[in-house]
C-alpha cells in the first residue's frame, strides 16, 4: 500500500465511512476507489480533486502528506456528514422528521 493510499484510508476513516459509502460520496465506484485505496490503481488527479473538493482535504496533503490535512484550521466534523447520508436515504415524511427532532433539540439547548 502506498503512502497516498494510507492518507486516503486515513482520511476515509476520519469521516467513518465504509469504502462503499466513501466512493459514493465522491461519485465514483466502489470497486474503482477500493482499488485506489488499497494500491491497485493511481489516483487520477480527477478523483484526488473530487475528494479534496468533497471533504475539505488539502490536495498537497493526500499526494504528498506535506501540509495541513484540512483546508481550515477546523477540520470537518465526520458526524456531520454522516447526517447528510441518512439524511438523503429516507423518505420525504422521515425527512421532515428529523427536521422537528433538530428544531426541538435546538430549542432545548437554547433554553439552557
Amino acid at each position: 500500500m502506498s503512502d497516498v493510499s494510507k492518507r486516503l484510508r486515513e482520511i476515509r476513516k476520519y469521516f467513518g465511512l465504509s469504502i462503499k459509502e466513501f466512493a459514493r460520496q465522491i461519485y465514483v465506484s466502489n470497486s474503482l476507489y477500493g482499488s485506489i485505496e488499497h494500491g491497485d490503481r493511481e489516483l487520477s488527479d480527477r478523483i484526488c480533486q473530487l475528494i479534496a473538493s468533497k471533504f475539505n482535504v488539502n490536495k498537497d496533503y493526500i499526494l504528498t502528506g506535506e501540509g495541513p490535512k484540512f483546508n481550515s484550521d477546523t477540520p470537518p466534523d465526520a458526524r456531520l456528514n454522516r447526517i447528510f447520508e441518512i439524511y438523503n436515504e429516507v423518505s420525504d415524511s422521515h425527512k421532515e422528521m428529523i427536521l422537528q427532532i433538530s428544531r426541538t433539540i435546538l430549542e432545548h439547548h437554547r433554553g439552557k
